[in-house]
C-alpha cells in the first residue's frame, strides 16, 4: 500500500485511488500515441449509450488513453457524443494579401460614423469566478457544504476508519452552467481536468474524483445526471443510495446532487447566478 501526499491509503502507486493525488513524485503516465475514434462510439461494439463494451478499447482521440467507459478517466472525454476538450484544429495558412484598393476621392462632407458597440466584461465579478456560461433559461448550480448529507455519510463508514472532519466555514458558491455538457469534479494540471463546477476550491472536499459526475444538456431544456466511474459514487435528494454507472438519470430545478464527503449541488433554473 502507497500513501499519498493527503495521507490516504492506495493501492495504486501513481496516484490515489481516493483522491486522485499523485503519488511520492511518480511520473504522469504518458498518452499512448496512436489514431482514436473519429466519432462517438467509433471502433468496438458501443452499449446502449455508445459506450464501449470493455476496458482496454479504442483509445481517446484527445489524450490516447484506452476506453474504459463513456468518459475517459484522463481528459473527460464523451466517447458517446463526442464531446469534452476539443482536439486542437492545425493551423491554417495565412491569406494571401489582397492587393491594393484603387485611390477614392475624399467625400466633401463624410457622414459621422457610429460608435461601436462595447463588448462585454468577462473574467470575474465581485470575487466570484464565471466558472461556466449561463444557460439560455438561466439554470444556476448552488455548490454547498451539506451538513445532513455529512452526518448520514459518517454514519455509514466503519466506526475503526478515520473520521473526515466537516469544514468549519464552507460559504455557498452559485455556478452558472449552459452548453451541451457540465463536468462536476476536482480539476488536475497533470491530467489536463478543468470541469465547470470545480471542487478544488478550499474547503476541498476528500471524497470527489477528478471528473466525479456529468450533467449533460437535453431537449426542451432539461438535464440527465451521469456518473461515469466516480471512487465513492453520487446520490440525489437526500439518499446515500448511489446512482448506477454510466446511466442517465433525469435531473431538474430543485434536484440536489450529493457528492464526496459533504457537498451537495442544488439545481436552480431562472435564477441569477
Amino acid at each position: 500500500m502507497a500513501t499519498c501526499p493527503a495521507g490516504h491509503s492506495s493501492a495504486s502507486t501513481d496516484y490515489c485511488d481516493v483522491c486522485g493525488e499523485r503519488i511520492g513524485g511518480a511520473p504522469a503516465s504518458a498518452p499512448t500515441p496512436g489514431s482514436g475514434p473519429t466519432g462517438p462510439g467509433a471502433g468496438g461494439a458501443p452499449g446502449a449509450a455508445g459506450i464501449p463494451a470493455a476496458p482496454g478499447g479504442n483509445p481517446c482521440p484527445d489524450c490516447g488513453t484506452p476506453a474504459s467507459d463513456r468518459f475517459c478517466e484522463e481528459c473527460g472525454y464523451d466517447f458517446a457524443t463526442g464531446g469534452g476538450k476539443p482536439t486542437p484544429a492545425p493551423p491554417e495558412e495565412p491569406p494571401a494579401p489582397a492587393p491594393a484598393p484603387e485611390p477614392v476621392p475624399a467625400p466633401s462632407s463624410p457622414a459621422p460614423s457610429s460608435p461601436a458597440p462595447s463588448s462585454p466584461a468577462t473574467g470575474s465579478e465581485g470575487g466570484r469566478e464565471a466558472e461556466g456560461a449561463p444557460a439560455a433559461d438561466g439554470w444556476v448550480a448552488v455548490v454547498s457544504a451539506d451538513r445532513d448529507y455529512y452526518d448520514a455519510i459518517i454514519a455509514e463508514l466503519d466506526p475503526d476508519a478515520g473520521v473526515i472532519a466537516f469544514p468549519p466555514y464552507c460559504p455557498e458558491r452559485r455556478v452558472p452552467i449552459g452548453g451541451g455538457q457540465v463536468r462536476i469534479g476536482r480539476r488536475s494540471a497533470s491530467r489536463g481536468v478543468t470541469p465547470e463546477i470545480d471542487l478544488r476550491v478550499a474547503p476541498e472536499d476528500p471524497g470527489v474524483s477528478h471528473v466525479h459526475a456529468v450533467l449533460l444538456a437535453r431537449p426542451g431544456g432539461a438535464w440527465a445526471l451521469v456518473d461515469p466511474g466516480s471512487t465513492n459514487g453520487t446520490s440525489l435528494n437526500g439518499s446515500t443510495a448511489t446512482i448506477p454507472l454510466n446511466v442517465e438519470v433525469p435531473v431538474g430545478d430543485g434536484d440536489r446532487i450529493h457528492v464526496g464527503v459533504w457537498t451537495t449541488i442544488t439545481l436552480r433554473k431562472g435564477e441569477a447566478p
